[in-house]
């Protein structure tokens, strides 16, 4: 991702937090989800009424890189309270990191004692020395080029340094770690040799329940293309619950055999390469209101991989052209007259309502005939009681994002290999 630019958005305030992982030889396995006040998750607090919305509905999501702009190949991440945590153990002793789950970027990183330049966290950070299965990764290692900020310490170890959209920075060492996952059923497996970051200067906008970030991009160094060999291919899937589940829900993630999409009901487009391999990127060609279609651009002309994928984004971000007429057509097939002078919701299209809106249905239709129906429960979010609005917002770019709002209840599979991602309609909750 490249070009930095800002966006008013909704944020989630649920996590997910990702319990497990059990690989055979070549097998694949699987991961719950659950929500972050989950009584099962580390920070849940028994005293704490889980949060809705934090401040509001503009002030929520964190600056990103647009990739959009072929001006570099640096990655986004999303802070605060829209992401899903990933629970992964490194180390020997083993040692629970809780970190953002990101197909937006690739490496993995955790905040790393020593740890001068850091931001809060709630829980203790990872001590390497303690480890017996840690250590520094050498300057001539081939991840250290493949990084592309790397540096070579006195210590004839491998600095790096990783930037994100909004300035927020990890900087440390390049190391190598035993990490182990614990599947759904119950059973753990030690994956060894998997190259990390341990982050002894981190900066920006993370907060204090967030021990560092788990890649999930296409790139070499994500924790996907990593763990490839070991479970039977470079894929995965997963099924987010919408907004509204219960925090006791639990859902899964998948990765290699196993975790394919299949049966009645699936569509799939294909991912589209491109210079920057960490973003998943796909071909939009525009969304149907009811049944009347919103295409992409006026002129009925699309760019292959105008859109990419990001589990850490909540909202779905288009450009403000396309937006401005969306939003008109939806506006325009709602019975009541939106909210206006509301400057806790700024400029994003708002109804006071108790539940949420009965329609319009919304169709996107991807390359290749790939369509996806999203109802309300996907489209409208409430950031504060008795209100819902549009999870969709226009942003000063040529392509866009495909929000985690958006692939609420949805199968939703990457095959890395076949260069495909498929959607099946699914109550995650319920998986």
């Amino acid at each position: 991702m490249a070009t930095t630019y800002s966006a008013l958005a909704t944020i989630l305030c649920i996590y997910l937090v990702c319990c497990s992982a059990t690989p055979t030889s070549n097998g694949g396995f699987s991961v719950k989800l659950i929500h972050r006040n989950s009584p099962n998750s580390l920070f849940y607090h028994r005293t704490k009424t889980p949060n809705r919305l934090s401040n509001g509905f503009r002030h929520s999501m964190r600056s990103y890189f647009d990739p959009f702009d072929h001006n570099g190949a640096q990655s986004g991440v999303k802070a605060d309270k829209g992401e899903y945590l990933m629970k992964i153990t490194i180390g020997n002793p083993p040692f629970d990191v809780y970190g953002v789950a990101d197909t937006g970027s690739d490496l993995v990183w955790a905040q790393c004692l020593p740890c001068v330049g850091c931001y809060k966290q709630t829980k203790p950070m990872f001590e390497p020395k303690s480890s017996s299965t840690y250590s520094d990764l050498p300057c001539a290692a081939t991840e250290c080029k493949t990084i592309g900020t790397g540096s070579c310490s006195p210590q004839n170890s491998c600095n790096y340094s990783y930037g994100y959209g909004d300035q927020s920075l990890t900087q440390g060492v390049l190391a190598k770690e035993t990490i182990t996952l614990t599947s759904a059923t119950g059973g753990a497996v030690a994956l060894r040799d998997i190259v990390f970051g341990c982050g002894h200067n981190n900066t920006g906008s993370f907060n204090q329940d967030e021990m560092g970030l788990i890649g999930l991009g296409g790139g070499p160094l994500s924790l996907v293309s990593q763990i490839s060999s070991e479970v039977g291919g470079k894929k995965f899937s997963h099924c987010l619950v919408p907004f509204h589940t219960a925090p006791s829900i639990e859902s899964k993630m998948s990765f290699g055999s196993g975790s394919e999409v299949l049966g009645d009901g699936v569509v799939t487009t294909a991912l589209i390469s491109k210079r920057d391999k960490t973003p998943y990127f796909v071909t939009l060609e525009g969304i149907s209101v009811e049944d009347k279609l919103v295409p992409f651009n006026t002129s009925g002309q699309v760019l292959e991989g105008n859109m990419f994928l990001d589990s850490g984004t909540p909202p779905t971000l288009i450009p403000q052209d396309f937006y401005n007429r969306l939003a008109a057509e939806v506006k325009n097939q709602i019975p009541m007259a939106p909210i206006v002078g509301d400057p806790s919701l700024g400029s994003q299209l708002c109804y006071k309502t108790p539940t949420n809106l009965k329609g319009p249905i919304l169709t996107v239709h991807f390359n290749g005939s790939a369509n996806i129906v999203l109802t309300p429960i996907q489209t409208f979010i409430p950031p504060k009681d008795g209100v819902f609005c549009f999870a969709m917002q226009g942003v000063a770019s040529d392509g866009g994002i495909i929000g985690n709002f958006a692939q609420s209840n949805f199968l939703i599979g990457y095959d890395l290999e076949r260069m495909t991602v498929s959607f099946k309609p699914a109550d995650c909750a319920t998986r």
